[in-house]
């Protein structure tokens, strides 16, 4: 797929999985969501305003409560019109009901409060709309748009990425973004694969090795043959795993629209039942049971059924928005609160995703300090992540950094340079092996430091006219746990998540070491982006409710496929963060298990509210079909629930604020 055609591609409109409601809610309207919501409720507060200070007479308020109604209704009666068309009774027709029964009771107010309300949280909702199409938006510009190839006389020419074939060999400079898929044919250089495979660091290619588009080369300069064109890279396929896995996406559908599809047809079946039944079955009077079904009718407007879900997903947005997480609409916050398994990545999720100085083991009469600023004089020089941590450490430590001359790096190994007149060299395990300098004793402690999967940097002082050399010291390199990681994890387990498993790019040696650090159920590693979508889908299958944490680009085909996607917020990157349901916005972890619980505690909240109005109401309509109770103790009783329901909500707000009953 080229430039040209993603391009192409992303202007078709995109299926959005989530709200079953949604797909009509707002798309028929001309005039925008915003406006017309603000409208609304300006309109409403107009209104009551005048009715509490009895300004002018009473029509002035009547008129803003019907505008307010209209206006809030723009957004309501269209979705439950194109509902009722489908033969489908959703949150929208229970909507109507609430306000056409509302107005039949002459509360105007209560219409109008309760349209608004409604409308704002559907506003709310509409935040994670078009999200996919941003998601792909931002991974086109991983990819360069060109290439330059390697003619057969040797010559260079750039060409657009979508007209290489494969077989022809380009050429990857250092810095540079690596165009296609393909395979070194010769050069030495290190790769930042991140943004494909999540490895924490730099990987070493060689010739024979693997590359994939959207990485970045690092010093040195690659030639590297076509294996794939660009419709077929890795990166194309992360773009088209993540379409797929928003349209396939099964729609979750909220309590209340499950609700409505069954409470909004019972009352309609009753109220027939007994406007029918005792006239033509017993001779009834007609208009006095045609009058009893309307009674029910009114008194089973569902104002306080309608306003239960709103104002509690309203609260729960705004009480996880205030702790710095954003989440993408009430379905979003009524998921998590389901969630029983959940997958992480490792790099910049479970670990800072920056190299750190963990250990420096000295092999020479120098201290670890004088190891790390000698380390760190050579490595001045050098932009490599394993270079950069070593001179952060000294840097940190406050150490003198002696000067060094004749700086020279070797691709793929390390670099050398003199440090007071007498050679040394700064390299990988290689790199110490061609020295001739390995014994066993310092063979056995590499392979210890790369057992627990770090990495790791061999300072030495290079054999030279007629010296030895010798290893000095070497200093042991990793990817660092995050501070709150352990302490995240147990509040995850103590919200109700029965499970959590890492999902890696890295290789699982590394990602097995993090894992037993952090205290993860499991771990798995070697993964490219389309097995961990596989892998979630196996979680999917197993625990129905299954969140996902990730960062970057290669988790975000995962985060779409999962029930709830969480991205990291500050150093996530963009593809991450637009796929996510849940962006955490100050990157800690521990805001998890409070999004899970408040999530759970919002869904208690809803369906006690649901349970309490409709108790309210079985109460009231026993007594009016006893004798006991007229038409103004009906309204009376909708007007008390509502507040009650409203005020129970609110609830949601405090800090450690529960529902009346759980």
């Amino acid at each position: 797929m080229s430039h040209d055609h993603l391009h192409e591609h992303l202007q078709e409109p995109v299926k959005k999985s989530g709200c079953s409601s949604c797909e009509h809610c707002h798309e028929e309207s001309p005039l925008p969501q915003g406006a017309l919501v603000a409208a609304s409720g300006i309109l409403t507060g107009i209104g009551l305003v005048l009715h509490w200070l009895r300004f002018g007479s009473e029509w002035l308020s009547e008129t803003s409560f019907a505008a307010a109604t209209l206006a809030g209704g723009l957004l309501v009666f269209p979705a439950a019109w194109g509902a009722l068309r489908k033969l489908r009774l959703d949150i929208n027709v229970l909507m109507a009901v609430a306000v056409i029964g509302a107005w039949l009771i002459g509360q105007g107010a209560e219409a109008a409060s309760v349209v608004f309300l409604f409308a704002l949280s559907e506003l709310l909702e509409s935040w994670a709309s078009g999200r996919a199409r941003k998601a792909v938006d931002s991974l086109l510009k991983l990819s360069p748009p060109t290439a330059i190839v390697r003619n057969a006389d040797g010559t260079e020419q750039e060409f657009p990425v979508a007209e290489v074939a494969v077989d022809r060999e380009i050429l990857i400079r250092s810095g540079s973004r690596i165009p296609l898929d393909g395979e070194v044919v010769s050069g030495n250089s290190t790769v930042n694969q991140a943004p494909i495979t999540g490895e924490s660091l730099p990987v070493e290619k060689k010739s024979g090795d693997p590359v994939y588009a959207g990485t970045v080369n690092g010093e040195g300069s690659l030639i590297v043959r076509v294996t794939k064109p660009a419709s077929e890279s890795t990166l194309a396929r992360i773009i088209q795993l993540v379409g797929e896995a928003e349209e396939n996406k099964p729609p979750t559908q909220r309590f209340v629209d499950r609700f409505a599809a069954v409470y909004t047809p019972a009352v309609f079946a009753i109220a027939i039942f007994v406007a029918l039944v005792p006239p033509l079955l017993f001779g009834q009077a007609w208009l006095f049971w045609i009058y009893r079904s309307l009674v029910l009718l009114v008194i089973s407007c569902p104002c306080a059924l309608v306003i239960a879900t709103p104002v509690s997903i309203v609260s729960g947005l705004t009480s996880l928005a205030r702790r710095g997480v954003l989440v993408k609409g009430g379905v979003h916050l009524e998921s998590v609160g389901k969630l029983r398994a959940l997958a992480v990545d490792k790099t910049g999720t479970i670990t800072l995703g920056k190299p750190q100085v963990v250990a420096v083991i000295s092999r020479s009469d120098l201290s670890d300090d004088e190891i790390l600023a000698r380390a760190a004089s050579i490595n001045a020089h050098s932009e490599h992540p394993l270079a950069v941590a070593i001179v952060e450490a000294a840097h940190s430590r406050n150490l003198t950094i002696p000067a060094t001359v004749g700086y020279a790096s070797v691709t793929g190994r390390g670099a050398t340079a003199s440090i007071a007149g007498h050679p040394h060299f700064i390299g990988n395990h290689r790199m110490a092996h061609d020295t001739g300098l390995c014994g066993p004793e310092i063979e056995a402690v590499l392979a210890t430091i790369e057992e627990k999967g770090q990495s790791l940097a061999v300072l030495g002082h290079a054999p030279h006219d007629g010296c030895a050399g010798e290893i000095l010291g070497i200093i042991a390199i990793a990817d660092t746990l995050r501070p709150e990681v352990t302490e995240a994890l147990r509040l995850i387990h103590a919200a109700g998540v029965e499970k959590v498993i890492m999902l890696s790019g890295d290789n699982q040696r590394t990602a097995s070491a993090i894992a037993k650090q952090a205290g993860i159920d499991e771990a798995i590693g070697d993964l490219m982006p389309e097995q961990k979508v596989e892998h979630v889908r196996k979680l999917v299958s197993q625990y129905t409710n299954v969140g996902m944490i990730g960062d970057g680009v290669n988790d975000a085909p995962a985060l779409a496929v999962a029930t709830v996607g969480f991205a990291m917020g500050a150093i996530g990157s963009d593809t991450a963060i637009e796929t996510a349901d849940i962006a955490l916005m100050k990157d800690d972890l521990t805001r998890v298990a409070e999004t899970i619980r408040v999530g759970r505690r919002t869904l208690a909240i809803i369906r006690f509210n649901v349970a309490f109005a409709l108790g309210i109401k079985a109460v009231v309509l026993t007594l009016a079909f006893m004798g006991y109770a007229g038409l103004w103790l009906a309204i009376l009783a909708d007007t008390g629930a509502t507040l009650l329901v409203i005020l129970n909500s609110l609830r949601l707000l405090g800090k450690s604020g529960s529902p009346l009953k759980d």
